[in-house]
C-alpha cells in the first residue's frame, strides 16, 4: 500500500522527455520497439482488461488520479490495429464507487468483476465496494463483497478452474488470512480457504496448469504457498531462495508462468526467483541490475507481460517508489534490459500497466495520455498454437455457434500486477477475417468449457456471437490465445 502522490503527478500529465537507454545485458534476439497511439486517450488510463470481443477495457484514473467510476474502450480498427484504435467511453459504476488499485476479473461469460479498492475517489478507505460489468448491454450492476468482510481494499484475485461453482473468482482479504469465492451464477459468496501462514496483504496469484494457485508471502517471507481449489486448503510450497519482499515496505513484484512451466517471480528487493511447477521446487533467478547514479532496480509493485515469444516483459525502478523506470525481458536464461517508452524515465514501476493484446502486442499506459504499445521481436513456438478440431463451415451475423479444439487457454494467464491489478487473459477469442477486403471481426466468446492454463491435449469449447456488423463472403476464423493465434480454417459469413 502506497502514497497517491506519485500517481497524482502522472495522472496530472507529469512528464519528462528521455533517451531510450542502452541495454545492461544483451540479447542473441533484437528487442522490441515502442510507438504510441495514433489517438491519444482523451483521459487519465489505469488499469486494463481484454474483453472477450477483442475490445480493450481501460479504468479511468480521473482528473485528481485517485480514481473514477467512468471506464472506456479501445477499439482496434479494421485491419485489427490497436495503434490505430479509437477510444470510446463506456457506461459508469454506481456513482458511490471510484476505486484506485483494486481487484478485478473476466468471467467465463465474458462479465467484468470489479471490487474492492485501496482509493475510492481520492480517499484511502479500503473500500468493500464493488460492481459487476455486462459489455453486451454496457451495463453495470452493484456488487456486494462477502458480508462479513469489513473492508476489501487493494485486493488479489483469480478465476478457478473448477466445476462447482463452476469458474468462482476466488478473492482475498488483505487484512487476514481469509479468503472467499464468488459463484458466478447466483453471485453468492463462500468464506473458502484454511491452513494460510500469513495475511494475504501485498501478494499475488498465479494460476498454474493443475490448477492450483501460487504464492509468494509477503510477511512470511521467503515463504511460498499453494491453494489447493479441491481440498480448499493452503499448504507451503517452500523457500524462494532469495528475499523477494521489501521489509519496510512488504511490497512484492508480480510472477508469470512462462511456457516451459516455470513462473518467473520478481522481487522488491533485486533478488528474482524461478519456480518450477513440474518438480515444485524453487531456484534463485538474475538479479536486476544497480545501475549507477540510479541505485538497485527492482519491482516493488509494478507489471509484467507473457510475450508471444515465450520471454516475460516487466517494468522495474529503482528502490521503493521511485523513479525512472526501465524495461526487461527474461527469456528463461538471461534478463535483458530492453528499449523504454519515452513517459517511463518519470514513473516508478508501481505507475505503470501492461496489457499482452490479442495481436501479440503489448499495450503499456502510466496515467498519462501518452500510451505506448510494444511489438516484441521473434515469435512463438508452433506447439504453443491453439488447435482448431470442430467448427462451423458457415455462419450468419447476429447467431452463436461453438467452436472446440486444444490449448484454447493458452500456457498462462499472461498478465500479472500482483495485489492492486488483475488482467488476466488465459481464454479463448475468435477472429474472423474477410478474404476480399482483410477486414478483421471479433466475435464475442462465452461458456469456455475450461479456465485453465497449459490444458495440453485436453478438449475446450467456447461459443461466438457472430457481430451484425460483420462483412459477408468468403473468411477464415482463427482461436487466439494470450495473443497467439491458431491456424486458420475457411468459413463463409452469410
Amino acid at each position: 500500500m502506497r502514497g497517491l502522490n506519485g500517481k497524482v503527478l502522472r495522472a496530472l500529465g507529469f512528464a519528462l522527455v528521455a533517451l531510450l537507454v542502452c541495454g545492461v545485458a544483451h540479447s542473441q534476439t533484437p528487442a522490441g520497439t515502442w510507438q504510441p497511439l495514433k489517438n491519444a486517450p482523451p483521459f487519465s488510463p489505469g488499469t486494463a482488461l481484454v474483453l472477450t470481443d477483442g475490445t480493450i477495457m481501460v479504468e479511468d484514473y480521473g482528473p485528481s488520479g485517485g480514481g473514477s467510476s467512468n471506464w472506456w474502450s479501445l477499439t482496434p480498427d479494421n485491419t485489427g490495429s490497436y495503434v490505430n484504435g479509437t477510444w470510446t467511453p463506456r457506461a459508469s459504476m454506481q456513482s458511490s464507487y471510484g476505486p484506485l488499485y483494486f481487484a478485478s476479473a473476466v468471467l467465463d461469460d465474458g462479465r467484468v468483476v470489479v471490487i474492492g479498492g485501496e482509493y475510492n475517489f481520492g480517499s484511502q478507505d479500503w473500500t468493500k465496494q464493488g460492481a459487476l460489468y455486462t459489455p453486451k448491454t454496457n451495463t453495470w450492476k452493484v456488487l456486494k463483497g462477502p458480508s462479513t468482510w469489513a473492508n476489501i481494499g487493494d485486493a488479489q484475485s483469480v478465476v478457478l478452474n473448477i466445476a462447482v461453482p463452476k469458474f468462482a473468482l476466488l478473492l482475498a482479504d488483505p487484512f487476514n488470512t481469509q479468503t472467499a469465492w464468488l459463484n458466478p451464477g447466483s453471485l453468492a459468496w463462500t468464506l473458502v480457504g484454511t491452513g494460510k501462514s500469513d495475511r494475504n496483504d501485498e501478494e499475488g496469484w498465479e494460476l498454474l496448469p493443475n490448477g492450483d494457485i501460487l504464492t509468494v508471502d509477503a510477511i512470511n517471507s521467503p515463504n511460498s504457498e499453494l491453494f489447493n481449489p479441491a481440498t480448499k486448503t493452503w499448504t507451503s510450497a517452500g523457500s524462494t531462495i532469495v528475499q523477494l519482499e521489501d521489509p519496510s515496505s512488504q511490497e512484492l513484484g508480480p510472477a508469470v508462468l512462462r511456457p516451459d512451466g516455470t513462473v518467473f517471480a520478481t522481487g522488491a528487493t533485486g533478488h528474482n526467483a524461478i519456480f518450477n511447477t513440474i518438480t515444485k521446487t524453487w531456484a534463485a533467478g538474475p538479479d536486476f541490475p544497480n545501475i549507477a547514479g540510479e541505485g538497485q532496480y527492482d519491482i516493488a509493485d509494478g507489471p509484467a507481460a507473457l510475450l508471444p515469444n515465450g520471454n516475460v516483459l516487466c517494468v522495474a525502478s529503482p528502490g521503493v517508489f521511485n523513479s525512472p523506470s526501465r524495461v526487461f525481458e527474461w527469456n528463461g536464461s538471461t534478463l535483458t534490459e530492453v528499449p523504454r517508452p519515452p513517459g517511463a524515465v518519470g514513473d516508478s514501476s508501481y505507475n505503470t500497466r501492461l496489457l499482452l493484446l490479442p495481436n501479440g502486442q503489448v499495450l503499456f499506459d502510466d496515467g498519462s495520455n501518452d500510451v505506448e504499445i510494444y511489438t516484441p521481436s521473434g515469435t512463438f513456438n508452433a506447439a504453443w498454437e491453439p488447435t482448431i478440431t470442430i467448427h462451423p463451415s458457415i455462419v450468419t451475423h447476429g447467431l452463436t455457434y461453438a467452436v472446440s479444439g486444444t490449448q484454447f487457454n493458452g500456457l498462462s494467464q499472461a498478465n500479472a500486477y500482483g495485489d492492486d491489478a488483475q488482467a488476466a487473459t488465459n481464454w479463448p477469442l475468435v477472429r474472423i477475417t474477410n478474404d476480399q477486403t482483410q477486414h478483421v471481426f471479433y466475435c464475442r466468446t462465452h461458456g469456455h468449457t475450461s479456465m485453465g492454463v497449459a490444458t495440453g491435449a485436453l478438449k475446450v469449447t467456447t461459443h461466438f456471437d457472430v457481430p451484425a456488423t460483420i462483412e459477408l463472403g468468403p473468411s477464415t476464423m482463427a482461436v487466439v490465445a494470450n495473443g497467439i493465434p491458431s491456424a486458420s480454417v475457411t468459413v463463409t459469413v452469410k
